[in-house]
Formats: C-alpha cells, structure tokens, sequence
C-alpha cells in the first residue's frame, strides 16, 4: 500500500527561510538609521525606503516579513499602502510608528490591519516589542500556510496544521453542539476538548451576545454571503464576565454552513456549522484606551472639554424639551502658578488630581465635572429648579477647600474663583453659557477671588468694554504718542522749597479723554503690557529730568513708580541705567517706588534686584508705608533710602490712632537711617501736625496738583507760599 507522504502530488513546500526581512519606510533618514541601529538582531536583514513609491516596488516582491511603515510619507500615504497591500492579497505583518498624535488615524489604521500602532515619542522598547510580536506572529502565519500546503498530502497534516492554528476551529452539528473543536480552545478559553464536545455553543458565548450569535453560529451559507469578521464575546471556563482579562475575550468569527458531500446543497443536506473565531481582545481594549483618551483628561481622569460640551449639549436639548434650568460653573484654581514655580509640576498635578477628587465629592451622581486645561475646570449641573441650586453647590465648594491640601509634605491653603451662568435665563447655546461663566469668574478674581459670581447683563458689557480698552492700549503702546507724563511737587516744609517731583503716567484716550493709571495699569499688569508702558515711563522721566537739569533744577530729585511685574525681568537695571547714560542724568536723581507688598512675594528675588539698583547708586523708596505686613525685618535687609507715608494715615490725623501710627512709622525711619515723605496733604491743619510729629517732606493737593511739564516749570520758577 502506498502511503500519501510518499506520493508526488506536484505540490511544492516553501521552507520558512532562517532570516527574518524587516522593511523601514520614513521619509527622514535619521529616523531609519536610527530604526535600523534599534531593530538589529542576528537572523535579520533590515532593508529601508524613504517614500511610499520606492516601498511599493519592494513589497512586490512578497518576501517582507514585517513592514515599520510612517504614516505621513511625501507621495504614498501608509494608509494607501495598507489597502495595496490588502488588494494584493500580500501576507506581511505592519507596525505604524508614527508621530500622528490623532485618534482617528490610530483607529483607522487598526482597522485597516496594521498589526500595532505606536507613536514616535513612545519609548523606543515598545518599537522592540511590537516588533518581535509581530516576527513571532509572522511565523505562525508562515506556518500556517507551510501546513496548509501539506493538508493535500495527508489528513494528519490537516489535523496538525488545525490544532497548531492561532485562532479556535470548530464545527457544529444542525442543533448547534460541538462535534469537532482545535486545541486552540485550551489555551483561549480554558476548556479540554472533550469538555466541549457534545456541549451547545451558547456555552460559551456571552449572555447578552446569544441573540446576535445565534445566526452566526447557526450559518447556513457558503462563499461569499456566508459570516464574515462578526465579533462576539467568549466566556472563559471561569465563568465570569469582564472586560479585557482572563474570563471573557472579544474574537472575529467567520462561519459557514457545511453539507453532505454526496448530496446537492439544500436544506436537507445541511449537516452544520464550520466556523473560525480569533482573538481580538488587544485590539480591542487598544481601540477602547485610545477612544478614551479622546474624550478624558489623562491627568485626573475627568472628561476633558470636548466630552463636556458633547453632555452640555445634550443636558440643554433635554432642559429644553422639558422646560428645566441647567447650570454651568467655570472654575479657576487660584495660586496655582505658586505651587508650580514653588515645589515644580508634580506636586502641581498631585494638587489637580486632589482638588478635582475634592471638587467631585460636592456635585450630584449626575453632574459633570471636567478639566477644560492647566488649572481650570467646569461643572455641568442639569435638572436644577432655581439659581440657588448652583448658589448651594458653589458654597459648598468654597467649604470644601478651607481644608489645607499636602502638598511636598506640608500644609497649603487655596482658594477658588467660580462663574456662574444659568440656562436659559444666561444663554442658550453651549458656547454662549461657557463664556458668560468665563466672564462671572473673572469677575470674582477682580473682587479678590476665593468666592463665585453669577453672571448679570453688566459682565459682558464691561468684558466687552475691557477687550477694547486693551486693544486700545495695545495701539497706544505701539504709537508710543499716547500717554504724558504730570508731575506732583515734593515739599520741605522747614526749608520752604521744592526738593523733588514724582511723575504720574497719563493715557490720552482718543475717545474717553485723558485717563489716570487706576483706569489702565492694572489691566497692563494683567495683560503683559506693563512692561512697555514702564520703559516709556523711564525713558520719558529720564528726558524730562534733563531738560529741567538744563534749566537749572539740579537739585531736583524724580519719582518713579515700578510695577511688581518690572522686577520679573532680568533686564531691569539695564534698562534704567541704559536711559539715565543716555540722558546724561546721576543715577542719585532718579528714585524708584515699590509697593510694600512686592517685599513679600519672592523676597529673595527681589532682594537681589534692589541690591543691584541700589550698588548702581539709585534711590528706593516703598510706597504706601504701613498698608502692608511687612516686618522691621523686611527693612533691614532691604537698602531702601526712604519710606512714603499712605494718604489713608494722612486723612485720619487728629484721632489718637493716626497720630500713633505715623509717628511710629517716623520712628522706625530714624532708627534705620531713612528718609521719610507723606503724601495725600490737603489742609493745612495736616500739615501742621504732620511737622510736629516730625516729618518735614510732604507731597499733596494742599501744595499742588499733578502738573503737565509746561506748568511745572511755570510753578518751580514762581512756586505757591507754602503752607
């Protein structure tokens, strides 16, 4: 008897060659070096091209076993040349390594049949791995095939090549039980062969799939209109149900019905189901992490603004058709830059994911909160049946965060500024109700923030009104023929004379007439501009001295007030001694003025800089003395030349309190050797009292009012009897 195995049948067996051929494809050469270099490996032959034209021709050949394909190629995207590929039935496993950080191409090009999909900035073993997967995997498939091959040899090759097959092969007889199932079934779901055989499918197929299975797994079909790629959920022999581990998988199935050979296809010759089923669950829970990271933040697990607007919407379509209110809440995270720039951006996250796990514990089971980015957040509260609903859920927010938060192993209080806006009553539409409560959050950091706002008619009005005054200001900066600067004279009252002058900045508005700084430096401060507006200022003081120094007035010593943000730059002492050279002016005229609150913030940085100032010979003065918290320590270690009294002490002289404030504060000025100026005098009766408390430099209306240059000159050669 000859055997089958000895037999020529014609039929030629490809031996799976020893050397793995791996294809580079990216148009950057330093990537392909590079990949090349990563990818190496003994029984490897690494071959590279840089467009999509060049890895055609190559791919022709059908002799590629994986294929390191870039999306983004100059001529032939990697998406046109998956579906090549496909269209040419050319078996070869492709790994996308791409920088395209969109999720829909990520999606599309699994769906398409890329193997893995990995972004560029991944760490380089995840390339490594996907790679050897896909080797690995390349094999089975040349396997595979090599056992196909041989099935028309012999039926022990078929049996072979079926039990060895990644993927589960079973039949099924008319009613729906196994009759024949591979060995795969071991390892995919646990179950012996001989457990399963003469057991209903439905066995193993997830509850709630039975319904949409049932005709899968009783096909009846053959070629082409039979089941194709038809996922269903498998139950392990565990029994339990879960996502992605070892109880439950997701697999394609492909069946067809099977009939007697010795009869006609037809309903009477149905004998039953032959089918495939392979195992997706990786990609699956790949789809499902990448779906999820569209619609999440990453950092705190929130839904991220696009899921919000997406409920947003749907929560108002719904208050609409049932006549409800929705709330919106925009949240602004206060002093978070200090826990950043203080303790660095971990435990600024770890102050996030907190203050979000707070915020959360305060909201309703169907509320939203979101992270729309950095330290901002939004809530959406549907069903609500008055404002106070929000009002009572912002309190209790507020509540919440007077409990300090860990922060570097120490204790940090912050606060929260919140907007509100009501639907409908504060827009109707998702962008409408986002902006307005933008806008009452805004205005509860304007009133001090750690409170919420609610928004009225006159927020979007003075919104409106403040985006026009800062363009405005931004015109005015870059015409630089805007803004004057008026001088208040400094007296001494015991010599009769004018001794100094502080310049005031003025803004000539083309419309709204001449405005003082109250009305536009601190929206500078806030919108960057200040430090613009503060080298003008410089500049202008600096030529203003020199023409007065022209006329004689060499005794004259000038004001100017710095911002807090000027000593953020590094450049602030270039930039004043650059204009005092310039102007040839001695840097003793010149007498800078910082608040008392700029001492606390970043002490040790503005420490440095009012060394410096002071080594190059300029006068420092503090403003509004006595408003602060500052401590003696403060003065000590700060080389101020003077102290300015505030108006406020100035204005209550004649209660006992007043009276002791300033002259403690004339006291501690001798006892540091500075000098002492009260501004804010109005009567006379003031300044007479201010003199015998022992301050001689005064500076008021009582003596003059802010003067244009011309009158300045006009008073420094006829000054006024001084009273």
């Amino acid at each position: 008897m000859t055997h089958l195995n000895d037999l020529d049948l014609g039929i030629k067996i490809a031996q799976i060659p020893s050397t793995s051929r791996l294809l580079i494809v990216d148009d950057e050469a330093r990537f392909r070096s590079a990949y090349r270099t990563l990818l190496a490996g003994p029984e490897r032959q690494i071959e590279e091209c840089a467009t999509g034209r060049d890895a055609l021709r190559r791919l022709a050949l059908r002799d590629i076993d994986v294929v390191v394909l870039d999306l983004h190629l100059p001529d032939v995207g990697g998406i046109e040349i998956m579906d090549w590929l496909t269209r040419n039935h050319i078996q070869t496993s492709i790994i996308i390594f791409s920088a395209d950080e969109g999720i829909d191409s990520a999606i599309h090009a699994l769906r398409q049949g890329a193997f893995e999909f990995i972004r560029k900035h991944s760490d380089p073993t995840d390339l490594i791995g996907a790679v050897e997967r896909a080797l690995k995997r390349r094999r089975l498939e040349r396997e595979h095939a090599m056992m196909t091959a041989r099935l028309e040899q012999s039926e022990r090759l078929h049996r072979f090549l079926v039990d060895q097959s990644p993927d589960f092969i079973y039949t099924l007889d008319s009613e729906g039980r196994f009759i024949f199932v591979n060995s795969r079934i071991e390892t995919l779901l646990g179950y012996a062969r001989d457990e399963l055989l003469g057991q209903h499918y439905s066995c193993i197929v997830h509850d709630d799939d039975l319904e949409k299975a049932r005709y899968a797994f009783h096909e009846r079909r053959i070629g082409e209109r039979a089941t194709t790629n038809f996922e269903v959920r498998l139950k392990t022999k565990t029994a339990g149900i879960r996502h992605f581990d070892n109880r439950m998988i997701v697999a394609i199935l492909s069946s067809q019905g099977v009939y007697d050979p010795n009869q006609d296809v037809s309903p009477n010759s149905f004998i039953g189901t032959s089918g495939v089923a392979r195992d997706i669950t990786e990609r699956k829970l790949a789809e499902e992490t990448i779906a999820y990271q569209a619609f999440h933040d990453l950092l705190t697990g929130l839904p991220n603004r696009t899921l919000f607007k997406d409920r947003l919407d749907l929560a108002l379509t719904q208050a609409h058709r049932k006549n409800q209110r929705v709330g919106v809440m925009f949240l602004d995270l206060d002093r978070f830059k200090l826990i950043n720039d203080t303790y660095g951006h971990a435990e600024g996250d770890h102050l996030l994911k907190e203050f979000a796990q707070r915020i959360r514990g305060c909201l309703r089971s169907g509320d939203t909160l979101a992270r729309q980015g950095g330290d901002e957040f939004t809530v959406l509260l549907p069903d609500i049946s008055s404002r106070e609903d929000v009002l009572t859920i912002a309190g209790k927010m507020l509540a919440e965060l007077k409990h300090p938060f860990l922060i570097a192993e120490r204790d940090f209080y912050t606060t929260v500024s919140i907007g509100i806006a009501v639907f409908p009553e504060d827009g109707e539409n998702p962008e409408l109700l986002l902006r307005n409560a933008d806008i009452a959050m805004y205005q509860t950091k304007a009133r001090g923030k750690n409170g919420y706002s609610e928004f009225s008619a006159e927020m979007n009005t003075h919104h409106v009104e403040r985006i026009s005054l800062e363009n405005d200001l931004r015109y005015a900066l870059k015409e630089g023929d805007q803004f004057e600067l008026h001088f208040q004279p400094q007296i001494s009252r015991r010599r009769r004379r004018i001794v100094g002058i502080e310049a005031l900045v003025r803004w000539k508005h083309p419309t709204q007439g001449l405005l003082g700084p109250d009305c536009f430096i601190p929206l500078a401060e806030e919108c960057g501009l200040i430090g613009g507006i503060s080298n003008w200022v410089i500049a202008d003081a600096c030529r203003q001295m020199r023409h007065l120094r022209a006329l004689g007035y060499e005794d004259l010593k000038i004001g100017i007030n710095l911002s807090p943000r000027d000593f953020e730059r590094p450049d602030l002492l270039e930039r004043i001694t650059e204009q005092l050279t310039l102007n040839d002016l001695p840097p003793r005229c010149l007498e800078l003025e910082i608040t008392e609150s700029l001492l606390m913030n970043d002490a040790e940085g503005v420490l440095a800089k009012v060394r410096q100032l002071r080594r190059a010979g300029l006068l420092i003065s503090i403003d509004d003395f006595g408003t602060g918290f500052s401590s003696l320590n403060y003065l000590r270690r700060f080389s101020v030349s003077s102290l300015k009294i505030d108006q406020s002490f100035v204005r209550d002289l004649g209660g006992g309190s007043a009276s002791g404030l300033i002259h403690a504060i004339l006291g501690i000025a001798r006892s540091f050797e500075l000098g002492t100026i009260a501004e804010g005098i109005e009567t006379p009766a003031q300044a007479e009292a201010l003199s015998t408390l022992g301050c001689d430099l005064m500076q008021g209306y009582l003596f003059s009012r802010p003067l244009t240059t011309a009158k300045l000159i006009d008073y420094l050669a006829a000054p006024a009897p001084i009273a």
